[in-house]
């Protein structure tokens, strides 16, 4: 795993090393999810899971992310 150690700005910023951007796919104005794990931040580009479960197979629906799973069961549920 590739580390770099960046300093926290007075406000809580850190700065996303330009290899990192780079590896993720990630542009400027693109948004990130922030995980906290055990003892450790996760970061990943945003857009690349479904906004309820974290699945897999995206669909954008007015602004959210859904994978075929919840829009299912969103579908069922509004039928009953």
């Amino acid at each position: 795993m590739k580390q770099i150690i960046r300093q926290i700005d007075e406000t809580g910023r850190i700065v996303l090393p330009k290899p990192f951007r780079e590896i993720l796919g990630v542009n400027l104005k693109d948004n990130v999810v922030m995980s906290l794990g055990e003892n450790e931040i996760i970061l990943r580009k945003a857009g690349t899971e479904c906004s309820l479960c974290g699945g897999e197979g995206i669909v954008e629906y007015r602004g959210i992310l859904l994978c075929k799973n919840c829009v299912d069961d969103i579908a069922t549920r509004a039928k009953d």
